[in-house]
């Protein structure tokens, strides 16, 4: 079985758990620059760099995996969130992006496959794509709506790098999160799909959107169902949210994304909403609790957590669905499906 067809099986059998976040994980570690900068030789301040912890600070990374892997989860991201030579640019790291992939690649895919020798479940490794810190749908100045900073085929370039070394490194999916603009997730989707056709295999995608407020668009001005028209035909593994709001809000959202996507749905929300302080103060239990509501109503497949979950949250969640049957994929009638801002669709 391919790694899609394993993973599909297993989703069949039972709802999956991703993991959580590192960012809040490394946050707090509460390291100083020295710390990220370990023993290289640096032309800027690293501090927050923490993609460069897979090299730095391997066993920090390895440990936050290993907490998750103890809470259940299923499914587990490197920390690669901002590994990317536009995001590396800012620390001044762009060359270093294919050594930093691999590293965060081969962290994770040992943490898996320790546990999966000692139990014998079934565990899959993504790698994590982030948004960059760049548009291609939106112009930065407001007096020239028409420029851009970046085109399509440069940060398409810029994810093949990314995949390529995520892909040495030992990743078996391709997770394309945090959506804010979905022009820029056709361009990491059209680099997987390269990267695969480079393989001479399947290499698949996961696509997570994120929204912007509470009228359920993103930045790029998609709802959810007219970004699930725009990705679709890439054929992911699994669509879906995160980030965004705690699982309260994100329901209604997830809900419409459910009765649109004939693939696996996968959420993974905050632990709520931020406080005054931007802290997260949702409980374990309160968000495990949510989520296994959504669970009951049939709406999840694959379930994990976003900005300040823990690995507590995690394991509430493994709790919260344990048992519970997974959604079951609809079968939407054959139509044309397009999108502008919203959806349409034009029955046969």
């Amino acid at each position: 079985m391919t790694i899609a067809e394993t993973l599909r099986a297993e989703a069949g059998k039972r709802i999956l758990v991703k993991d959580g976040p590192y960012g809040t994980a490394i946050q707090k570690l509460g390291l100083q620059e020295a710390d990220y900068r370990g023993d290289l030789t640096v032309s800027h301040d690293q501090k927050g760099n923490n993609d460069l912890l897979n090299l730095t600070r391997p066993a920090a990374i390895a440990t936050i995996c290993d907490a998750y892997v103890a809470a259940g989860a299923d499914v587990l991201a490197t920390n690669t969130f901002n590994a990317n030579r536009i995001s590396q640019a800012d620390y001044g790291l762009e060359d270093r992006v294919a050594e930093i992939n691999i590293a965060a690649a081969r962290i994770i895919r040992g943490c898996v496959d320790r546990a999966t020798a000692a139990d014998g479940r079934p565990r899959f490794v993504a790698g994590a794509l982030g948004p960059t810190n760049k548009t291609l749908s939106l112009s930065p100045r407001v007096s020239d709506p028409g420029y851009r900073e970046v085109d399509f085929d440069g940060v398409k370039a810029v994810y093949r790098e990314q995949i390529d070394a995520l892909v040495e490194g030992g990743v078996d999916i391709i997770l394309i999160e945090t959506v804010f603009d979905t022009l820029n997730a056709k361009a990491a989707a059209f680099a997987a799909a390269e990267a695969g056709d480079a393989l001479g295999r399947e290499l698949p995608v996961m696509l997570s959107m994120t929204l912007t407020d509470l009228s359920g668009r993103n930045l790029s001005g998609h709802t959810v169902e007219a970004f699930w028209h725009s990705i679709r035909h890439v054929k992911p593994l699994s669509v879906g949210l995160n980030c965004s709001f705690g699982a309260t809000e994100l329901r209604p959202h997830v809900v419409a994304l459910a009765k649109a996507a004939d693939t696996l749905i996968q959420v993974y929300p905050n632990a709520g909403l931020p406080n005054d302080l931007g802290e997260y103060d949702e409980a374990a239990e309160t968000t495990g609790g949510l989520i296994g509501g959504w669970a009951d109503e049939g709406l999840v497949n694959i379930v994990g957590g976003c900005c300040g979950t823990t690995p507590e949250h995690i394991a509430a969640m493994a709790r919260a669905v344990a048992g519970k049957r997974p959604r079951a994929l609809p079968r939407p009638p054959v139509a044309l499906r397009l999108a502008g801002l919203d959806a349409w669709s034009f029955a046969a």
